[in-house]
């Protein structure tokens, strides 16, 4: 994927405030975790996730180990982020942490000639495994801690020289560390999830766009990894990662302007607003004149459009400093200006 493109599409991301929603953050990164479970086999949706994070609330036709899969997985992205923002150095120790987060409620216990260990503790496995197409063998358990000390220090002396603003590089440093740490394989479970953490930890850490992988790309991205591995060149799976990152800001970006009101269009909306074939902004200012207190999910009824372009709107206003919200979301209120 060409710089350029890749340059053009976060620069247009981020000048139409994407990235500067409200709740951006956090759904975006339920939409990760999501997606990465997918992977893995749950059925939870992002909704689901989002009632299950938010609220406490269990989705109905989910099994236990679905939900704990995905709170385990919040879990570790959570302490991965905070380790993002101080820059913490790739470790043995800090992934084996994560790695416990990750596989808390669901890891298994193994009792080999060995000793015994545990994926719920984030224990390096001491037996060999086989995973993937064709039921790939990984390299043996014996060597797993020299590589990985050796994958460590590699990271960390990238990381340093690192320029955040060659995004190419940057999102190229990202995937070697996801397509490194899941071809050492280091646990018994788990590691699919771990490499995509640490793929978005990097991300987190120079503020790039976080990528995911969608659950619809599974085939291709398990495809990618696969012809990487075996020939040995990473660049199947990074090629496959950049024009994957692309299609989704393109998607994104596209969504947004559908439901925004670039161009002078209108967004599709019911009863009254719809009669009257006013503008969207014009509408949703109206409303809050008339009742500045008014809650964003009040607001999207009466304006007659959904949550999310409400969520969408109330950004644009705000970046063309039409609308500031002074106090809390509980008990403060909109100001037109």
């Amino acid at each position: 994927m060409p710089q350029n493109d890749l340059t053009s599409l976060i620069a247009r991301y981020r000048e139409l405030g994407i990235d500067s929603q409200i709740d951006y953050r956090k759904f975006y990164l339920y939409s990760i975790i999501t997606h990465s479970t997918a992977i893995e086999g749950s059925t939870v949706t992002e909704i689901e996730n989002q009632l299950l994070f938010d609220k406490g609330i269990s989705a109905k036709g989910r099994t236990i180990e679905e939900q704990m899969m995905n709170l385990d997985l919040k879990k570790a992205y959570e302490k991965s982020i905070d380790f993002a923002q101080i820059h913490a150095e790739v470790s043995i120790d800090l992934l084996k942490e994560l790695s416990s987060l990750v596989m808390k409620n669901t890891g298994s216990s193994y009792q080999t000639v060995l000793g015994n260990f545990s994926s719920a503790n984030g224990d390096l496995r001491l037996l060999n495994v086989t995973a993937g197409i064709g039921g790939r063998s990984y390299m043996s358990f014996t060597k797993v801690p020299a590589k990985l000390e050796a994958f460590c220090a590699e990271m960390n002396e990238a990381r340093h020289r690192i320029n955040p603003q060659d995004l190419k590089s940057l999102y190229d440093l990202s995937f070697d560390a996801h397509y490194g740490l899941v071809t050492i394989h280091p646990w018994a479970d788990g590691n699919g999830r771990m490499a995509r953490l640490l793929m978005n930890q990097i991300q987190f850490e120079f503020d790039a766009i976080p990528s995911k992988v969608l659950k619809e790309d599974k085939e291709e991205y398990v495809k990618s990894l696969s012809q990487s591995q075996e020939t040995g060149d990473s660049r199947f799976f990074k090629d496959f990662m950049h024009a994957s990152l692309c299609r989704n800001l393109q998607k994104e970006i596209d969504e947004f302007l559908r439901s925004t009101e670039m161009g002078g269009e209108n967004l599709e909306m019911g009863g009254e607003n719809a009669k009257r074939g006013e503008k969207t902004r014009d509408v949703i200012l109206r409303i809050i004149r008339e009742n500045p207190q008014i809650t964003m999910a009040a607001l999207a009824e009466k304006a007659g459009i959904s949550a999310k372009a409400i969520e969408k709107q109330i950004a644009r206003l705000k970046k063309d400093s039409l609308l500031v919200r002074v106090g809390p979301d509980k008990g403060g209120h909109w100001e037109v200006l």
